[in-house]
């Protein structure tokens, strides 16, 4: 089951601007910067109350940061949605006809195992589950 929003992500060029134009917004600066092989991204993490904003700089012209920012440009790339039990998530989302990006759920950014659910069944959203590692 669905339990909260965990984070929304945005997509950045230059993670340092970023930094510093969040830290300015916010009034605090990020508690965490990771970097996620997997996925080609820098990640830095700002708290916002009990919820986060995930800042992702892409590490390869081939990685999906990059592909999102050469075709939308900067801005809100998903949202992500915490779950106890991601593999049942999973299950439930199919059996009620929603697609996803890959097949397995893998290992993200902030100790968590995640899983992108498509746009295309979604109304063009990004949604992303994320579990925390036990």
């Amino acid at each position: 089951m669905i339990k909260k929003i965990e984070h929304v992500g945005i997509a950045v060029k230059d993670l340092n601007k970023s930094n510093v134009l969040f830290e300015k917004l916010l009034g605090e600066g990020s508690y965490k910067t990771e970097t996620v092989d997997a996925e080609g991204v820098i990640t830095s993490f700002f708290k916002l109350g009990s919820q986060k904003i995930e800042l992702l700089e892409a590490t390869s012209k081939n990685s999906p940061i990059s592909r999102f920012i050469n075709k939308r440009s900067e801005g809100m790339h998903h949202l992500a949605l915490h779950v106890d039990d991601i593999e049942a998530e999973i299950k439930r989302l199919e059996d009620e006809g929603f697609s996803f990006v890959s097949k397995k759920p893998t290992n993200g950014a902030d100790n968590k195992i995640m899983i992108f659910l498509h746009p295309k069944s979604t109304n063009g959203v990004l949604v992303e589950l994320c579990q925390d590692i036990k």
